[in-house]
C-alpha cells in the first residue's frame, strides 16, 4: 500500500499500476527524503517541485499535501499517467492552468523529451526516480538538460534515487554532489544547484541537514 504521509492529505491511499514496470518509492525513503528536504527549506509551502519518472506519483503528490505550489509529474506510460492523474484527483488537488502553473500536471512523454524542450518555469526541488535499469549515461544526461534549459531554481536541490549497487550520478557543471543515503538496495543522491562560479556554500552544512 502507498499512502501520503503529511500535510492535508495524510493518510490518504493512492493507487498504483498494475504490473511490476514501476516501483513505487517506499513509505521509509519517503519520509526520509522528505525530512531531509525540509531541513534545507523549513517548509514546501511555496515551493515548484518537478516530479521525474512518476510511477504512481507518491513523490510529487506528497509534495502538493505538505504545500507545494506547483508541481509537475513526467510520466512517459499513457496508462501509468492515467493512474497519477486518478490520484491527484482523488486527492484533491487542482489541476494546473498551464504547463509551470500553480497546482498538478502530469505530463505524459519521455523525460528526455521533456527535459529538450522550455523550461516553463525553474524548479526548487527536482526527484528523479528512473526504471534502476536506466543506463547510468541517461541518468547523467537527464541532468545536463536541467542545467542546460534553466529548469533549476537558484539554490535547488536535485535527488536522484538509484540501486545502492549502482554508482554515484555524474552531476554536471552547474550541480554540486550532496551527500547520499542508503535503504536496503535504494541509495538517494542529493544534488546542490551552483552559479556559474559556484556559490558561498559549505559542505559540512549540506551533510548536517
Amino acid at each position: 500500500m502507498t499512502r501520503i504521509i503529511a500535510g492535508v492529505a495524510r493518510g490518504r491511499r493512492l493507487a498504483t499500476p498494475p504490473g511490476d514496470a514501476t516501483r513505487p518509492t517506499s513509505d521509509r525513503v519517503r519520509e526520509a527524503l522528505f525530512s531531509a528536504l525540509e531541513s534545507w527549506a523549513g517548509s514546501w509551502q511555496g515551493l515548484r517541485v518537478l516530479d521525474l519518472y512518476a510511477g504512481s506519483g507518491a513523490v510529487g503528490l506528497e509534495a502538493w499535501s505538505r504545500g507545494a505550489t506547483a508541481v509537475t509529474l513526467v510520466e512517459q506510460d499513457r496508462r501509468t499517467a492515467g493512474v497519477v492523474r486518478a490520484n491527484a484527483r482523488s486527492l484533491g488537488a487542482p489541476a494546473a492552468s498551464a504547463r509551470g502553473a500553480d497546482g498538478v500536471e502530469v505530463v505524459v512523454g519521455s523525460v528526455a523529451t521533456v527535459l529538450a524542450g522550455p523550461a516553463p518555469a525553474a524548479y526548487d526541488v527536482v526527484f528523479s526516480d528512473p526504471p534502476y535499469p536506466l543506463p547510468d549515461e541517461r541518468v547523467a544526461d537527464d541532468l545536463a538538460r536541467l542545467v542546460a534549459g534553466g529548469w533549476l531554481a537558484a539554490d535547488a536541490r536535485v535527488v536522484v534515487e538509484r540501486s545502492a549497487r549502482g554508482p554515484a550520478p555524474r552531476w554536471p557543471s552547474g550541480l554540486e554532489a550532496g551527500r547520499e543515503r542508503r535503504y536496503g538496495e535504494t541509495v538517494l543522491w542529493y544534488g546542490h544547484a551552483v552559479g556559474p562560479a559556484g556559490d558561498e556554500h559549505d559542505p559540512q552544512q549540506e551533510e548536517n541537514q
